[in-house]
């Protein structure tokens, strides 16, 4: 027994289970790549200042689950909370804006850090996969980042997931809609720091999670009452372009999620099998957050949906992926010189693209057909010393038992004709 576990609220990725987190990382990915989004990769950790700027200083995120350093030289760093910023930054930082082709088109997969209480589906070490197309203003880009999400959902087999949809409105309208809010929540009864979040930014109040906070929200106004003209225009193409592609969404006017750079279009999915974690992926548009984090203007919109609440809807649905297996040759060498021919056999099948695996530390054959069969293989190639001065190898399928002598010249042929 080892002496060191993984830290509290994290998990490690081992086969079998890490083949389905890769095959969901994939389907996430497979309609951004599509679509035209390339991909990029940020650091794990970045400076506290991007994140308490562009996530927001009153959000709970930067004010009580941000891991944070100090590095030997002084600098304040933190481990990426979320992705949207660090993309953003990168995307700033080499000028990918000025190549003359908006929007950016990007997307990524990482892992992210949180000090949350851990729970199933909430943990401290969690995994993602995103999309941000910056730069363009544009309902439909809007839209089609809202589609790719639903494609590569159902692209899994997932049917159990909801789209919830919004709009925060901009910096014409929601200076209106923040005062009225204000209004409403000085006169409830909260606790203190709730009542400092109200002056700050009330909309966080919006999205507490407590109880007697949300029975207390009821007749609160609405954001969809006090949008103006052009965000009222702005979300309706959202809304018309969805339905025209065969979207279905639910219209949730106390959406808000929980960062602070969010504008216009808001949006979540949410599947029922989850219990209190239901969100298992979400987004919107980030009109402001390149001039936040010291930009010019960049209207922006994005998501992140994440791989482990896919992976738990996907077994709250039931449903188990149809993963190729790992091996689909297994080599069984019966002598030295079995393995020297075996060996070369196997890297040659590799290179040709098929899985190959070999029986490792001198087994007998009883004890290496059991490992050919737990490694999930389809044909087994076996050879010994009267195989060989025959000039051929027993080539065995495991489905079906059936066993034959084929010439060591057509054996990759074989399988890959089997294959085919």
């Amino acid at each position: 027994m080892s002496t060191f576990k993984a830290p509290k609220g994290t998990y490690d990725l081992k086969p079998p289970t890490s083949a389905v987190y890769l095959a969901v990382r994939e389907a996430i990915a497979a309609p951004l790549k599509r679509a035209g989004y390339g991909y990029v990769e940020t650091p794990g950790f970045e400076q506290v200042e991007l994140f308490s700027r562009g996530v927001g200083e009153s959000t709970d995120i930067v004010t009580k689950e941000m891991y944070t350093l100090t590095t030997r030289g002084g600098d304040q760093l933190a481990l990426r909370p979320e992705g949207t910023a660090s993309v953003l930054r990168a995307a700033l930082e080499g000028n990918l804006h000025k190549d003359g082709n908006l929007p950016v088109k990007l997307w990524y997969s990482g892992s992210y850090y949180r000090y949350e209480r851990p729970q199933k589906g909430r943990y401290r070490h969690f995994s993602q996969v995103g999309a941000e197309a910056i730069g363009a203003e544009d309902p439909a880009l809007d839209a089609e980042l809202i589609i790719l999400a639903v494609d590569a959902y159902k692209s899994l087999g997932l049917r159990n997931f909801r789209l919830l949809l919004n709009s925060l409105g901009d910096k014409e309208c929601r200076p209106v809609y923040r005062a009225a809010l204000q209004d409403f929540l000085r006169g409830l009864e909260l606790d203190e720091d709730t009542r400092r979040r109200i002056e700050i930014n009330p909309l966080r109040v919006l999205d507490d999670k407590r109880e007697d906070v949300q029975k207390q929200l009821v007749g609160a106004p609405l954001f969809r009452d006090h949008l103006c003209e052009a965000c009222t225009a702005y979300h309706e193409q959202v809304r018309e372009l969805l339905t025209a592609a065969g979207v279905e969404f639910e219209d949730d006017p106390k959406l808000v999620r929980g960062l602070d750079y969010y504008t216009r279009t808001t949006f979540e999915f949410v599947h029922d099998g989850l219990g209190s974690q239901s969100a298992v992926g979400g987004g919107g548009r980030y009109d402001g957050l390149s001039e936040m984090i010291g930009g010019p203007a960049l209207p922006s919109v994005g998501w992140a949906l994440g791989v482990d609440r896919t992976v738990l809807a996907l077994e709250a649905e039931g449903i188990a992926l149809d993963l190729p297996s790992p091996t689909e040759v297994y080599a069984v060498p019966l002598g030295e010189e079995a393995r020297r021919v075996l060996f070369g056999l196997v890297t040659e099948l590799r290179r040709k693209g098929v899985a190959t695996d070999f029986a490792y530390g001198g087994k007998g054959l009883k004890n290496a057909m059991k490992s050919a069969n737990r490694s999930g293989a389809r044909f087994a190639v076996i050879a010994g010393e009267r195989d060989l001065a025959e000039g051929n190898v027993q080539l065995k399928d495991l489905e079906s038992g059936e066993q034959k002598a084929v010439a060591l010249a057509d054996v990759v042929d074989e399988v890959l004709a089997k294959q085919g």
